[in-house]
Formats: C-alpha cells, sequence, structure tokens
C-alpha cells in the first residue's frame, strides 16, 4: 500500500522530471519567437488553461495558448483590451487568484512577462513551478537574443569586408560567390574583390581581382581581411605591379606583430584583350578550364603572407582565351569534408569542373556550390569564396 509520504516524494519527483524535460526543451532552440511559443505550451495544460506571452516592447500578448484552441482568437482580444501587465514580482492578476503574471527577467534584465490562468484555483505549488518554468525560459530567451545580435553583427561586419558592387567587364563574364561557415556568428576570414585598375599605357582598360583566407575568425581575422581588401585597393590604384602590391602587404602583416594573421592570397589582373597576370601566394591554385574540358593550373606556388619577412614575389603571366574560364576559390571548397575524404582530394575539384565546360560563370559557381553542399550531410565548418571569370570574346 502506498503512503501519504511515497505519493507525495512521487509526486514531487514527476514535477522535477517535468521542469529538467522543460528546460532541456527550452534550451534546445535559439529562436526567440520559438522560445516564447515553447513555454506557453510547456505550461498548458499541466499547470494553466491558457497561457499569454508579451515582450518588452509589446501591449498586447505576442503568443497565446489555450487547451481549447477555439477559445485562443477570443482570450487574446480580451486580453488585448486589459492592456500590458503590470511589471514586477509575480502577482495576481486582475484581483483574482484564477491567474497570475510572471515577469520574464534574466541577468537583472526584463525581457517581457507570461500570464498564466486555470477556471478554478491555483494549487498553491503550481505558482512555484510556474515561475520556476518561466525562470528558465528568460535565460534562453536571453542567451537567444544575445545570440541574435551577435548574428546580426557579424553578418553586418561580414558583409562590410566584401564589395558593395562588382565592375562590369566587357567582354568577360563574371561571378562570384561567398559563404560564411555554420550560423555565421563568427566573422570568417575569406574574402574576395574585383575592382577597376588604372588603364595600360595604351589605354586599355584593366581590372584586378582578389581572393584570399586570413587563418583565423573573429574580429583579429576582420581586422586583416580589412587590411588586406583596402591595401589591394590602394596599391592598386596607384599602378603598382602585382608582385610589389603582394609584397607591401606581406610586409603590412608582418608588421601588425601579434596582430597580424597569416594570409592564402591568389591576386590577379585582367586586361581588355585577355591578357592575365597572376601571383598565388599559399592560395589553393587558380584553375583554367578550356572549352573541351581540359582543366590546368596556371600559377607557381609561392609562400603564403605573414610569415617570411622581405620577400620578392613573381607573377605569372598568359592569357585568358576566348570561351575559356578562371576558376580560384578558398579552401572552404576544396576541404569540404565527407568522413576522411575531401572534394578537392585527388583531382577532384579538376573532375569536377571538366564537367562544367562551356557554361557561363555564374553557371559554374552555382556547380560548384551545389556539388560543395551535396558533397557531405553535415554543414561545413569553414567560409567559402568563389571568383569566376569567363572570356567570351
Amino acid at each position: 500500500m502506498t503512503t501519504s509520504a511515497e505519493l507525495a516524494d512521487r509526486t514531487w519527483r514527476g514535477w522535477m522530471t517535468y521542469v529538467a524535460e522543460a528546460s532541456e526543451l527550452l534550451a534546445g532552440t535559439l529562436d526567440p519567437g520559438g522560445i516564447v511559443a515553447l513555454t506557453a505550451q510547456i505550461v498548458v495544460p499541466r499547470l494553466a488553461d491558457w497561457c499569454a506571452a508579451y515582450t518588452t516592447e509589446s501591449t498586447s500578448p505576442v503568443y497565446v495558448w489555450h487547451t481549447d484552441e477555439d477559445q485562443s482568437d477570443a482570450l487574446k482580444e480580451r486580453l488585448a483590451a486589459e492592456g500590458r501587465p503590470a511589471e514586477g514580482p509575480p502577482v495576481p492578476w486582475g484581483n483574482t487568484d484564477l491567474a497570475c503574471t510572471i515577469p520574464l527577467v534574466a541577468r537583472g534584465r526584463t525581457l517581457g512577462a507570461i500570464c498564466v490562468g486555470r477556471a478554478v484555483k491555483f494549487p498553491p505549488d503550481h505558482y512555484d513551478l510556474a515561475e520556476e518554468i518561466v525562470r528558465r525560459a528568460a535565460l534562453s530567451l536571453d542567451n537567444a537574443l544575445l545570440y541574435a545580435a551577435q548574428k546580426a553583427t557579424s553578418l553586418a561586419l561580414q558583409r562590410s569586408l566584401l564589395p558593395p558592387e562588382l565592375p562590369d567587364l566587357p567582354g568577360f563574364d563574371l561571378a562570384v560567390g561567398y559563404r560564411p561557415a555554420g550560423e555565421g556568428v563568427e566573422v570568417g576570414g575569406d574574402f574576395y574583390d574585383v575592382f577597376s585598375a588604372p588603364p595600360g599605357p595604351d589605354g586599355e582598360a584593366r581590372w584586378r581581382f582578389a581572393i584570399g583566407d586570413v587563418c583565423g575568425t573573429g574580429p583579429e581575422a576582420a581586422a586583416v581581411t580589412g587590411l588586406a581588401r583596402h591595401a589591394l585597393r590602394i596599391l592598386g590604384g596607384e599602378g603598382m605591379a602585382l608582385p610589389d602590391v603582394v609584397g607591401r602587404l606581406n610586409q603590412l602583416i608582418i608588421d601588425e606583430g601579434s596582430r597580424g594573421k597569416l594570409l592564402t592570397l591568389l591576386h590577379g589582373e585582367l586586361t581588355a584583350s585577355g591578357a592575365l597576370t597572376l601571383v598565388c601566394a599559399g592560395h589553393p591554385p587558380p584553375l583554367i578550364l578550356a572549352p573541351d574540358g581540359t582543366v590546368t593550373d596556371p600559377a607557381t606556388p609561392q609562400p603564403l603572407l605573414g610569415v617570411i619577412d622581405e620577400i620578392e614575389f613573381t607573377a605569372d603571366v598568359l592569357e585568358l582565351r576566348p570561351n575559356h574560364v578562371l576558376f580560384s576559390c578558398t579552401d572552404g571548397v576544396t576541404e569540404r569534408r565527407d568522413g576522411d575524404v575531401l572534394l578537392g582530394d585527388g583531382d577532384g575539384l579538376e573532375r569536377l569542373l571538366s564537367s562544367c565546360a562551356g557554361l557561363s560563370a555564374g553557371a559554374v559557381a552555382a556547380a560548384v556550390e551545389r556539388a560543395v553542399d551535396g558533397f557531405s550531410a553535415e554543414a561545413g565548418h569553414d567560409d567559402m569564396a568563389i571568383v569566376v571569370l569567363r572570356a567570351n570574346r
């Protein structure tokens, strides 16, 4: 026969399991709206017949949940007419013990309020349980809001490190692609740029492009990315030769001392007639795709930037012939992993590019992005940048 003490202990254990499961559910999402909705659905019907959630900006409930779904709309209208509940500690609402307001407070910050109600009087322990659920919901909501703010800041910083617009290249087809790793919360080190350069001695139009990868993530990587992009544009705008530009950038990074980061870089110049100059410093080699599907590597490997002081870089000079494609990317493409296998293992990238013969620059970039996505079911853990140039002359 079960004693009253055993029954009380069993009931207490049941409530503790309920609170633990609720806490796990709330901690499993970083969507603020989802947390608010989940809180209401956890409380109803176990602790209350209905629940309404308010944010600090709302005067009416942003979410309402009722044991009888047909009553939800009417309840929401009624609560909106009542106005925003008062802030403060949990208190009866509406001069009755049938409803209660519990503030959403986390780390000293008020995020909103949860109102719960029943058709009959609340059992005494239900107040404490509801308050505990709301306390845990507030912590999860605060984490989600902080995460959202950090993600927005990171995305804004990432956008600021990419060119706002790309130049028009008459006679050529240009496509670029960029994708931050994971959820984009941490600022990555991959970047690209394409910009007009001073015309040649004969007045021929010239453009310069760059694609690079700063080792590491976060503000320090972003600082080096910004340094690299601005240095390449400024020095290129002065008409400095590509090897000298890369050498100057290398020295700038080294001069940063402990704040500096290692940088892989492909820097190139293209003229209106198709003359192509490349400097590949520790970066995945660019590839040339011919109309017949042949893929070649035209660049000489050279050291990455930020390692060797006062190094002299050299340039590879060739022609981007009609209907040929220059493809360049960061290691987010070549090192896309499926178990122990990388997309770039062997001639993986070359075979992929060969299948893109005859496609436009945009179609080549899209095909590579699809291949990266389809290579593994797991989310990528590295940034990815792509620059594709196709000669249409």
